[in-house]
């Protein structure tokens, strides 16, 4: 039972929603692998971001507010929502409107920015980081190590360094590229709940499309 008692006292990840905005300490910007989006949930909603035309490669899922340990949601803000015209911009990096809407109601409140200045930042924050042309170019399903993507991000990126990126995996694919900054948008180490990196090695990648 001694095991029991040692869990009563570690620490556990943060789900509380309806926060004060404002109040966080740093930001996970989350790439995701658009390939991957598309075949496990986007080609059958038939959500244009998977069009062919596109040639989405890791595109912006959001920019998240974060606690060292945990994460505040749907906070409570004076600010105005998005218009349809605010949203529909974002659409270019996020791949839609409607996921630009979701990011704003669960974690721009939270920034305590506007919703024009959160976009902003995470446009911004996007633009920040590299995307490694291996990635951005792939013409080809291939299978390997989450590390093998964490290492292009790295080579593409000086100043980045191996605590401060997260490489996700989901139903055996390369997921999303989290990488951490501060509030003004620098790279900093991730906390200790958002750094496990997927220790997949033979995930599919699937090509760009």
């Amino acid at each position: 039972m001694r095991w029991l008692a040692a869990l009563a006292f570690l620490p556990l990840p943060v789900f509380a929603e309806g926060e004060a905005a404002g109040a966080f300490d740093y930001y996970i910007l989350s790439l995701s692998w658009s390939p991957t989006f598309c075949a496990l949930t986007g080609d059958a909603r038939g959500e244009d971001q998977c069009d062919p035309r596109h040639d989405h490669s890791f595109t912006l899922h959001g920019l998240w507010p974060q606690y060292e340990f945990g994460w505040p949601s749907y906070c409570r803000t004076s600010a105005r929502d998005p218009s349809r015209a605010d949203t529909r911009a974002m659409a270019d990096i996020m791949g839609s409107a409607g996921l630009a809407w979701h990011e704003w109601k669960k974690h721009g409140r939270c920034t305590g920015l506007s919703a024009d200045d959160y976009f902003a930042a995470s446009r911004l924050a996007y633009e920040k980081v590299t995307i490694p042309d291996v990635l951005a170019q792939l013409d080809r399903d291939v299978k390997l190590p989450a590390s093998v993507v964490e290492e292009a991000f790295l080579e593409a990126n000086p100043g980045l360094d191996r605590n401060m990126i997260t490489i996700t995996c989901e139903a055996g694919r390369i997921d999303e590229a989290r990488i951490c900054l501060t509030r003004d948008l620098e790279f900093r180490t991730c906390g200790e709940d958002a750094i496990r990196d997927c220790r997949m090695r033979d995930a599919l990648m699937e090509k760009v499309r």
